[in-house]
């Protein structure tokens, strides 16, 4: 098995894994991006194209593809491996191939995706006809209907509840899941959209009224065990390869938004399905991409919850756009008004959101006021000093002192008095923590030998041929691995030994421990031997302690003799 897992490994460039999940950027040989296990808000992994692996400066958390796509998915590593193996198109066989095995909510998804089926087949037929007439009106064609699954509820408070208990499924399950209500169907007569979750499983519907003005104009469906609302981004799944080739991703409030979007061919878009955005629902479109441009209402409710949202999404250091629309418009009504074309342009000349805030700022002043006036020169000063190009914001000053006919000068000096203050509070926010102790010499030194046995065949051929002494079993049983290794298949990289101790616990956390020390590769083989000298001081020092040890308990002179023998040819080998 361990063959197959080194054959994925190699078919599998580790930044072209990790870049589909997450943006990075080239630096020097390595690529960077914000860690996705810890709340990162500076990049903070770094992943090694050449060692094919990554790590993260600031948490520690390491590994290959394997387990990368394992901790970020919340996955087992079988079912890590079995998207990987698909990925590089190599068929598992044994204990790996594919299970059948299901989850717990497993019958709780194909009851979504039946009903979703359902739904389609119901547009499709002669009962879809006048729904089928409502979307073409609309823009919808058929393209559209089936990229987005759109379908149609039946008529009657009893179609989809007959066919799912036909089915097997229990009533008590269809009611968990907002599907049906004391044996009458939640939705009849409406035109069903579905929602899916991040894995593009159907967990949810939105059904819009269209033959009647009665009732709500959208049923959605309640929170269940496998839909919550504030966990989800509409199109999540759809829009992230979009994303990758773009190198952004627009965000706007509700699923009609999204469609329309695509209508335009612009598909690197999610929705929140509402405007307020939850922590989690951040921290998913920051995963995405970390160019992000909000495309909220024109109205005030979209302009507030661009500026709120704005505000979370730049404290999680994602650069933030805004894309403007005209006349209080959604981005559903403004491409039927404007067009495909105008739409895109809209996205091309995008500003930034410190740009939309400090025009914002406006609203509700009375620049008659000599007060109000002041109140507004200080806020979007106050902006100003937020943004941290030196250019731009002497942009904004130069701009205020010819709007308002005031000295640059005295703008200036205000932002420079805010600068200062805002540095001294950030010193002040910073929470004393006690700075782990420096690893010394006795610790790093067979970590550092063990990886040169790694990446250096001289070292490793030294280990077969003369044997280093290790102070302890861990690192002696760690260096025969790598040994075993090496003699089995003729070669041996970090990354595939990280795949090798996939199932060793101990040896693993060994192992990154070794990588977070970040040594350096290129070294003589000079240093490697100053390292194994480090190791066999180590362990005369500590078996010198302990002869010294035993001698203070021992009653026997000839013991004490012996035993100060032991230590003074110890001293001497030193």
């Amino acid at each position: 098995m361990r063959d197959t897992l080194v054959e994925i490994r190699n078919k599998l460039d580790i930044v072209d894994v990790i870049s589909s999940y997450i943006p990075l950027t080239k630096q020097g040989k390595n690529f960077f991006g914000v860690c996705p296990f810890h709340d990162d808000t500076n990049p903070s992994m770094s992943v090694s194209r050449e060692k094919q692996i990554y790590r993260c400066f600031s948490c520690g958390a390491s590994g290959t593809v394997f387990t990368f796509v394992q901790n970020y998915e919340h996955i087992s590593f079988k079912e890590a491996l079995a998207i990987l193996a698909e990925k590089a198109g190599v068929k598992l066989e044994g204990n790996y191939a594919p299970s059948k095995q299901k989850t717990k909510y497993e019958p709780f998804y194909q009851i979504y995706d039946l009903s979703c089926r359902i739904y389609q087949n119901n547009l499709q037929s002669k009962m879809g006809s006048k729904a089928k007439e409502y979307l073409k009106e609309r823009g919808i064609d058929e393209e559209i209907i089936k990229e987005f699954e759109i379908g149609l509820s039946g008529a009657t408070d009893h179609q989809l509840s007959d066919m799912l208990t036909k089915k097997g499924y229990l009533e008590k399950d269809l009611n968990t899941l907002g599907l049906v209500n004391t044996r009458r169907d939640m939705y009849q007569n409406r035109i069903m959209f579905p929602l899916w979750d991040s894995y593009g499983r159907v967990v949810a519907f939105s059904g819009r009224r269209y033959l009647t003005e009665e009732g709500s104009k959208y049923v959605n469906t309640k929170e269940t065990p496998i839909f919550i609302k504030g966990n989800m981004v509409y199109n999540y799944h759809r829009a992230r390869e979009e994303v990758r080739l773009r190198k952004n991703v627009l965000v706007m409030e509700g699923f009609m938004d999204v469609i329309r979007a695509s209508t335009a061919n612009v598909k690197n878009v999610v929705a929140l399905m509402g405007t307020a955005m939850t922590h989690e629902q951040a921290n998913l479109i920051k995963r995405l991409s970390n160019n992000i441009i909000l495309s909220f209402d024109g109205d005030d409710a979209g302009r507030h919850a661009t500026l709120v949202n704005g505000e979370e999404l730049e404290r999680l250091g994602a650069n933030v756009k805004v894309l403007e629309l005209k006349d209080n418009d959604d981005p559903d009504t403004y491409i039927l008004k404007y067009g495909a074309e105008s739409f895109q342009d809209l996205i091309k000349n995008a500003i930034t959101y410190r740009d939309f805030k400090i025009e914002s700022l406006k609203t509700g002043k009375n620049f008659n006021s000599d007060e109000e006036k002041a109140d507004y020169i200080n806020e979007v000063i106050e902006e100003a000093s937020k943004i941290k190009d030196e250019i731009r914001r002497e942009i904004i000053l130069k701009n205020l002192a010819i709007e308002f006919n005031l000295s640059y000068n005295t703008l200036e000096k205000r932002l420079q008095e805010l600068l200062l203050k805002n540095t001294e509070i950030k010193e002040k926010l910073v929470i004393p923590t006690k700075k782990p102790n420096l690893k010394d010499k006795y610790y790093i030194a067979p970590r550092a030998v063990l990886y040169y046995m790694i990446e250096n065949k001289k070292v490793l051929e030294y280990y077969q041929e003369k044997g280093i002494f290790f102070p302890e079993t861990k690192f002696r049983t760690f260096a025969s691995e790598i040994s075993y290794i090496f003699k089995k298949y003729g070669i041996i990289a970090l990354a595939d030994f990280y795949t090798y101790l996939s199932d060793k616990e101990e040896m693993l956390k060994l192992l990154e421990e070794i990588v977070e020390l970040d040594l350096p590769d290129d070294v003589k083989f000079e240093t490697v031997l100053d390292y194994i000298q480090v190791m066999e001081k180590d362990y005369r020092n500590q078996e010198i302690k302990r002869l010294k040890d035993l001698m203070k308990k021992s009653p026997d002179l000839k013991e004490k003799e012996m035993l100060f023998e032991k230590i003074r040819s110890l001293k001497i080998g030193s």
